[in-house]
Formats: C-alpha cells, sequence, structure tokens
C-alpha cells in the first residue's frame, strides 16, 4: 500500500522547522546509508541526534501521535526516530531497498522496517525534480507532495529521488515497525477500518458496524505481533 497522508504538520510547524534548518549544520548523508545504498546516495543530512533533529524530530513524532489516518495505516508498533536530509545541486539518490532492521543510534533499540515513511517541508513549487519513485507489483509511481504532507510505503519497496536541478527538496525520512508485518494483511485491516468509519459517519446506529468491527479486532488479534 502506497499512501498520501495530508496535513501531517501544520504550515506554522513546517515554518519553524525550516527556520531551525536554515542555522544547522547539514553533513554528507551517507553517514547513514547500508553497504547497497552507499554507493547510490548523494545528499545532505543533519546528524542524528544533532539539536536540531531532536527538536524537529520530537514535533513530527507527537504530529503522528495524533494523526488517525497514518495510525490506521500504518498500526505502529515502533517507529524510528525522524531523521532530515536535504538535495539540491543535481543531488539524487539512486534505486535502492532499505535495511530491513535499523539500530537506533547510542542505543541497543531494534526495529524492523515495514513501512518506509518521507515528509516533506518543501513544496513542489521549490524545486525541479526531486521525485520519490517507488516501484511496486503495480508499477512505477512518482511522489511528490506540499510541505507538511507524508507519503508511506511498503519498506520493501525499490525507489529512489530523482536529481535535484533547481532550489532545494528538503524533508524527513524515517521507519516503523507496525504491529501488522504483513503488507497484504495491513492493507486489508486498513480498507476494513475505512468501510467502518464511512458507515459511522453516515448511520451511526447500523447493527452492520457492531459487527465489521468485531471482525477488525478479531482479526488485528489474529495477526497482531506485540
Amino acid at each position: 500500500m502506497l499512501l498520501a497522508i495530508p496535513d501531517v504538520l501544520t504550515a506554522e510547524q513546517v515554518l519553524r522547522a525550516r527556520q531551525i534548518f536554515e542555522n544547522a549544520e547539514w553533513v554528507d548523508g551517507r553517514v547513514t546509508a547500508g553497504h547497497q545504498s552507499v554507493r547510490a546516495k548523494n545528499n545532505m543530512q543533519l546528524p542524528e541526534g544533532s539539536p536540531a533533529a531532536r527538536e524537529v524530530g520530537a514535533v513530527v513524532l507527537a504530529a503522528l501521535e495524533q494523526n488517525p489516518l497514518f495510525i490506521s495505516a500504518a498500526l505502529p508498533a515502533r517507529v524510528f526516530p525522524p531523521l532530515f536530509n536535504r538535495y539540491q545541486g543535481g543531488q539524487l539518490f539512486g534505486t535502492h531497498v532499505d535495511n530491513a532492521i535499523r539500530q537506533v543510534t547510542g542505543t541497543t533499540h531494534r526495529i524492523r522496517t515495514d513501512l518506509s515513511a518521507t515528509l516533506f517541508f518543501t513544496g513542489p513549487e521549490e524545486y525541479d525534480g526531486g521525485e520519490l519513485v517507488v516501484e511496486d507489483t503495480y508499477g512505477t509511481h512518482q511522489v511528490k507532495l506540499p510541505a507538511g504532507h507524508m507519503i508511506l510505503y511498503p519498506a520493501t519497496s525499490l525507489h529512489h529521488v530523482r536529481p535535484v536541478t533547481r532550489g532545494a527538496r528538503i524533508a524527513s525520512f524515517f521507519w516503523i515497525q507496525s504491529m501488522i508485518r504483513d503488507d497484504g494483511q495491513r492493507t486489508l485491516l486498513f480498507d476494513l477500518d475505512v468501510a467502518i468509519q464511512r458507515i459511522n459517519s453516515e448511520r451511526a446506529d447500523h447493527p452492520v458496524s457492531v459487527q465489521l468491527t468485531g471482525v477488525y479486532h478479531n482479526l488485528l488479534r489474529r495477526w497482531a505481533d506485540v
């Protein structure tokens, strides 16, 4: 499932983050690349654990906790602390697949990367190129969202970022370990949840709503890895 989640951050939160980014130190993005992707990666990144990354990362995590669409789609068990990158002057990230396991720097904590996320801090009118291109069984998808919006997709997907030829593309990227590791099962639960919410909005007292809610939770109970 590839899903765009609008308005994860408000315009004010995006503006504040960009002010922080302007005064932050950026380093070579290959510091967090795996063995395979280090050869394909060409961008800049905020150092993990830097004051700027911690401050904006906390805002991102708090926003995700309050976002019903993200919760429904990801069913998160753990979220990797958000990282931040910048592409400009022709920088790009070649085709790669994300590492299956990521260790949180400075800790013994690891997460399984079931889902990848990119949250945009610059709008598409501010730069040329820079599309996130995700490949799945249904073809190739190009993603370039407004500032404050986020794309969520399976971390098993091959993907790349096209060269930025004008301006700068700034985004946060991170991974989610879901309670449901199988993407097909997670998609079924999301579709069922959306249907239940639609029924509740149209007729809250409809008896089928209770029945479908029971089915949802019984499937979650059967499939969840917590």
